[in-house]
């Protein structure tokens, strides 16, 4: 079987909160329990915290669906009459069309790195909606694979990554999505601001590790957009701190705050 995951990028109009979430926990953890190849599923939440903070952010929340599939022309459409429910509930705000549903397939299974404490859920996930340069794909799929992927989860807080290619069965609404590649990146940190500073520093080669990221590769388009979520799905939140496997002493007090 393949892995797929289909986002559900969406907002809920104001009071609406507990209704949805309780929807979400209730009959429809019911039915999504009856899909074939049903794996897993979270819901997410907006962060104040942003990498890109310049850049919109339309979605509040992000509902991720993990599947794996032999025939996902048959069944990732099954998830789509279950997304219309709360549609038709009136638990989606889709007054600016900003509603989003992307199905991916995906390259490979979850990278973890070393800060992963696996038997612990994850705190947040942050997304990249992405692009490859025209000609270029061998040497994007080369760079993430073998360099970015491993550098970016060695980061305080970032314990693991996996990317994908949109599949050309979507769900409806088919609306426009601005990449054609997904990555996805897990969180177990209970200080995103500190992990988002450094995980800049490392790519400014400035971080108090004294680990420095490889320059980005040429391969990789700048038509990218970056979102960065918490979890809120789940009876059991993260609480360990950082997870990291190196040295957190390195780090000044200020650093949260001052990125040096």
């Amino acid at each position: 079987m393949t892995g797929y995951t289909t986002l559900h990028l969406h907002n809920v109009p104001a009071g609406q909160e507990d209704a949805y979430a309780a929807w979400f926990d209730g009959k429809h953890r019911e039915d999504l329990s009856r899909l074939r190849g049903f794996v897993a599923a979270d819901r997410f939440e907006r962060t104040a915290e942003q990498v890109m903070p310049d850049i919109p952010q339309p979605w509040r929340f992000m509902s991720v669906y993990q599947f794996e599939l032999d025939h996902p022309e048959i069944d990732i459409p099954a998830l789509g009459p279950l997304l219309a429910e709360a549609r038709d509930a009136g638990l989606i705000d889709d007054t600016t069309e900003s509603e989003r549903i992307h199905s991916y397939k995906m390259y490979r299974d979850w990278y973890w790195s070393g800060n992963r404490h696996p038997d612990k859920p994850i705190s947040g996930m942050f997304i990249v909606i992405g692009n490859y340069v025209a000609g270029m794909e061998r040497e994007y799929h080369d760079w993430y694979e073998n360099v970015h992927i491993p550098e970016v989860s060695d980061v305080p807080g970032f314990v693991g990554m996996r990317r994908g290619r949109l599949t050309p069965v979507q769900i409806e609404p088919r609306r426009y999505c601005p990449g054609s590649d997904i990555v996805m990146c897990a969180q177990q940190t209970d200080d995103l601001r500190f992990t988002i500073m450094d995980f800049s520093a490392r790519a400014r080669g400035v971080s108090p590790s004294g680990i420095a990221m490889e320059p980005r590769s040429a391969a990789g388009s700048v038509a990218r957009t970056v979102h960065f979520f918490r979890r809120i799905s789940g009876d059991e939140q993260w609480q360990d701190g950082i997870a990291y496997t190196g040295d957190l002493s390195v780090y000044p007090p200020t650093f949260r705050e001052t990125g040096a």
